[in-house]
């Protein structure tokens, strides 16, 4: 028979039976079991393994707070590792497997790291591993990093789509409780947009794991009524399956919906997980709280579980870890949950109360007042418990499942993602939030330490009206039900004291004797004590072990538990897979795709295309007979030499920057001087980060007196545009300037080449003048073309050649090159694509990202005059380091090979001839390399330590990695048209 821990109720459908695997066998469980409650109701209590002692582990929860049972699910691509049994819903054919053990669960061969604890103390990682110095690549790194996690990932495609959304409300509540379902029926029915979300897949809360009454209502009855109404209202939305992760600026809430979770697989069409920005108003946290263990030697055996974990599994899953419990409690609360167990026919064996004269006598069950347990026995699941008596003596109660209730400690969590920092509330003996919370935020019920359900109402629903008010929306008076709403009464216990190990971390393996060692050896501070022990790390966040970890410290320092503080906690607030965060942003939709205006033409001619940045840009294009990309970029090189190329170079970074102190404003941004640019007229920038180092280059057209047209890299277009904007908003706030990024709103073209100017003049209108003499070198200005079209063109090179850009509207971009490539054929015209483009500014010692790499400053790049000395630009002082204008500085210079035959790679060290190729004997490094069909043999620019005095030089370039090297000569980087003549024919 299955489910032999099975009992009556429940709300389960027991019309239905689900098949699942655990660890390859079949159990039976039902529609709204987790695979926790149901492996529980199958009898079976071991579901994992410690993470660094293997000790053997059951569910301590029945929730998101799990630290114990974590399970992979599924198998092939759609595995998934480290999932809590707690809150996995069970679906017909599940399949599920333990983790994080050698040979099978019961028998885990890495339990023997159980015997040797002692050598694996809190800290141990700082103190082991140190000597031989040898054995860490060889030995102990790769020995850590296969030790290192708990489940294992799959290396196939994972099958399923992820999203992403945008949700915007009055009033968000968070968490499904009590309080967020007062709070949500307050607002709903106010008429305010309201969303409710909460992790659970049954909204409720507490309400469904309990017995007491709800007006004339079981707690479930009155749940699912609130919920019915809910749902019935069109401005209400409700989120099952959804956690929110973080509390964020602005009002600004993360949320991951478990859309597919609970399924097989995902329907057609739909993602399995979502991750939603929501944009609220108002925020009103309601996410209860969660019961504290009490720690004592050996109280993480299989079978040991929070009393409240046990109230829920009988009652809302009608499952049990064993059929003889004892309860260990320091409140009331833990004698609910036996007199539940006693209602469902679950024999209590004994409540042990750490009270003595506060613990409630009952004939029903007997109280151990006064006493606590000491003890716990049993190898794979707990058998039986040592409880030490008020007289001292101790006695053995046999049980084979224990309910430990230490307290409540409220949901702070999402209260402090703003740095808030909860305060301590004696009467509950716990953190609450402090008064520092997320903007627009209330906590309302057991969070903010309301624990009856009275006192959840009837906060929630005055959170909900006070928020509503301030939005100008009236709420009526709250109508609410009768409910439980009992004193709190606990005396604090937050460990046993005594030999042995009693866990306070479960999931981290952190014990009572980790926290003394690390106060012994001077770790007292809160944030150094968890990043010493592991207390609170991983997964948890501080959810079952912070309280008692901190108590333990302050029982060390002699201080109270507020005076001992609390670390800081962050989102998420459980873990979000990677997928959620990528969404759609995978394979093929990594990143949105780009096309250059010419992308059509482009593509006709058969190109071949290159991802640079997220634009698609056209290689090369293959002509008939050729066989290699080299063939087809050579021709493109020497064809744009001879006579004319057309290059589509819209992807370039635009931004438009006007207004009457726009000059000013590039004068600062930029380390030249552009405050004297005559209108009409380019210049070359050179844009410095803070510290002093290139950040980026361009070209800046003045196209009047307050209109300038900036250029920048692709690569860093973004980039630059933010850094100006911050420029723009944080530091200069009072200058009259405006920016706008126009990288899509122009289509620009290079066209390059001794017939550049014959082939423009075949397209510009009549009206304009583009020769020489009217048009030089650097020039720039407003045009039409084609019969009207407005354009801009601008006079720079980049090439070496004789060059424009020419710029039009976007929608005009495709007729455009078509027209260019018409008009051109009398000249022989080519479209040449980025490999050309390369090659040409490698022959004429143009830096580009590669020497943009941002390590390098202005000296390196040759450029230290442009840094200017009259006036103050961002970088320019700390440009002026002693570090960065040393003499054996590296300087960008061109290297050709000895032997015009052989050829090198980029990413090649420069060794003296005879000298060791190492670090120390390192003079620089190549950074672009193209073989020169005009030239003949492979060339390349580098950095070198004093390049600019070494032309001539014969070094070894050397290419470790594929074990090869070239005899290198030093040269100037401008190898063709040195003095610049073709440029300003």
């Amino acid at each position: 028979m299955s489910q032999t821990n099975r009992i009556d109720g429940g709300l389960i459908d027991r019309a239905r039976t689900l098949n699942f695997r655990f660890d390859g066998k079949t159990f039976q469980g039902h529609p709204g079991d987790t695979l926790a409650s149901a492996l529980l109701a199958n009898g079976v209590r071991l579901m994992g393994r410690s993470f660094k002692y293997h000790r053997p582990r059951g569910p301590l929860t029945a929730g998101s707070e799990e630290p114990n049972a974590l399970v992979e699910l599924r198998t092939g691509a759609r595995q998934e590792p480290n999932v809590r049994a707690t809150v996995a819903e069970l679906f017909d054919g599940l399949d599920a497997r333990s983790q994080n053990h050698v040979g099978s669960l019961s028998r885990d061969w890495l339990a023997v790291n159980d015997l040797l604890s002692p050598f694996f103390a809190a800290g141990f990682y700082y103190k082991t591993f140190m000597w031989p110095k040898a054995f860490w690549e060889k030995l102990y790194e790769p020995m850590i990093r296969r030790a290192a996690g708990l489940g294992s990932l799959t290396k196939e495609t994972d099958p399923d789509s992820y999203d992403k959304g945008f949700l915007h409300c009055d009033l968000l509540v968070i968490g499904a409780g009590p309080a967020g379902l007062s709070a949500a029926l307050t607002a709903g029915r106010a008429g305010a947009d309201v969303i409710l979300a909460d992790e659970d897949f049954v909204m409720g809360g507490r309400l469904n794991a309990e017995t007491f009454a709800v007006g004339d209502m079981a707690p479930g009855d009155w749940a699912a009524q609130a919920v019915a109404e809910l749902t019935s209202l069109p401005n209400v939305r409700l989120m099952p399956r959804t956690t929110v992760l973080g509390a964020f600026d602005h009002g600004i809430y993360g949320a991951l919906e478990r859309v597919s979770d609970h399924l097989a697989e995902p329907a057609p069409g739909k993602p399995r997980q979502t991750l939603w920005r929501i944009y609220t108003k108002r925020s009103i946290l309601t996410a209860g709280a969660i019961e504290r263990p009490i720690a004592f030697r050996n109280n993480d055996r299989p079978g040991i579980m929070l009393a409240s974990a046990l109230r829920s599994y009988a009652n809302r899953w009608a499952a049990v870890p064993g059929k003889d419990v004892a309860i260990f409690t320091n409140n009331d609360d833990g004698h609910r949950t036996a007199a539940d167990l006693l209602s469902k026919g679950v024999r209590v064996a004994a409540v042990i109360d750490s009270r003595l004269s506060e613990a409630p006598r009952t004939n029903r069950y007997e109280v151990v007042a006064g006493a606590q347990v000491v003890d716990s026995n049993g190898r794979l699941g707990v058998h039986s418990i040592t409880v030490k008596l008020p007289g001292g003596d101790t006695r053995v109660i046999p049980c084979d499942a224990l309910g430990v209730s230490g307290g409540w400690n409220p949901n702070v969590h999402l209260t402090c993602h703003q740095r808030g920092l909860p305060v301590w509330n004696e009467d509950i003996a716990a953190f609450v939030p402090g008064a520092s919370l997320p903007q627009g935020m209330t906590v309302a019920g057991a969070a903010n330490g309301a624990f009856s359900t009275a006192g959840a109402l009837a906060s929630g629903a005055g959170a909900a009206a006070a928020a509503l008010g301030d939005l100008g929306i009236k709420a009526k008076p709250a109508d609410l039900p009768q409910a439980e709403d009992d004193p709190i009464r606990i005396t604090p216990l937050y460990h046993v004291p005594g030999k042995g190990r009693a866990w306070l971390d479960q999931q981290n393996d952190v014990t009572v004797k980790d926290v003394k060692l690390a106060h012994q050896e001077g770790y007292r501070s809160v944030e150094h004590l968890k990043r010493y022990t592991t207390l609170g790390m991983a997964t948890d966040q501080g959810k079952t072990a912070n309280i008692g970890g901190m108590a333990v410290m302050a029982e060390m320092t002699g201080k109270s538990i507020p005076e001992t503080g609390t670390t800081i906690f962050r989102p998420p607030y459980t873990p979000v897979p990677i997928g959620a965060f990528a969404g759609r942003s995978a394979g093929k939709d990594f990143r949105p795709v780009r096309q250059t205006p010419s992308h059509s033409w482009a593509a006709e001619q058969g190109a071949v295309f290159v991802e640079v940045g997220m634009w698609l840009r056209a290689q090369w294009f293959p002509k008939k007979g050729e066989t290699h990309w080299r063939q087809s970029v050579d021709r493109e090189v020497l064809a744009t030499r001879k006579s004319v190329g057309i290059c589509d170079v819209t992807t370039l970074g635009k931004i438009d920057v006007q207004g009457t102190d726009a000059a000013e404003f590039l004068n600062k941004i930029y380390a030249n001087a552009f405050a004297k640019l005559a209108v009409g007229k380019v210049r070359y920038g050179l844009m410095l980060r803070e510290d002093g180092m290139a950040m980026d280059d361009g070209t800046t057209a003045r196209l009047a007196e307050d209109h300038f047209v900036m250029t920048t890299t692709t690569a860093n277009a973004v980039g630059v545009y933010r850094h100006m904007e911050f420029c723009r908003q944080c530091l200069w706030p009072d200058m009259d300037v405006q920016i706008i990024s126009t990288t899509e709103a122009w289509a620009q073209y290079s066209v390059a080449g001794p017939n550049a100017r014959k082939l423009l003049q075949k397209i510009v209108d009549p009206a304009f003048d583009i020769s020489n003499e009217a048009f030089p070198y650097m020039g720039c200005g407003e045009i039409t073309v084609c019969g009207g079209l407005r354009a801009r063109l601008f006079r720079i090179s980049f090439s070496g050649e004789l060059a424009y850009e020419i710029a039009v509207p976007t929608r005009y971009g495709d007729a455009l090159v078509r027209r260019m490539v018409e008009v051109g054929q009398e000249f022989d015209a080519i479209v040449y694509g980025t490999e050309a483009l390369g090659v040409m500014r490698i022959e004429k010692g143009h830096a580009a990202g590669n020497e943009l790499n941002g390590t390098t400053s202005a000296l390196n790049l040759g450029m230290g005059g442009m840094v200017s000395k009259k006036k103050d630009s961002i970088g320019s002082t700390l440009s002026e380091r002693e570090g960065m204008n040393r003499e054996d500085a590296l300087a960008l210079v061109g290297f050709r090979p000895v032997n015009p035959s052989e050829s090198f790679a980029a990413g090649c060290h420069f060794i003296a001839k005879g000298a060791e190729a190492n670090a120390k004997n390192d003079q620089g490094y190549m950074t672009s390399v193209c073989f020169s069909p005009n030239l003949g043999y492979t060339i390349g620019l580098g950095f070198l330590k004093n390049g600019a005095a070494r032309k001539g030089e014969v070094l070894r370039a050397v290419n470790p990695v594929q074990n090869a090297e070239t005899l290198v000569e030093v040269v100037s980087a401008h190898f063709i048209d040195p003095e610049g003549e073709r440029l300003r024919a």
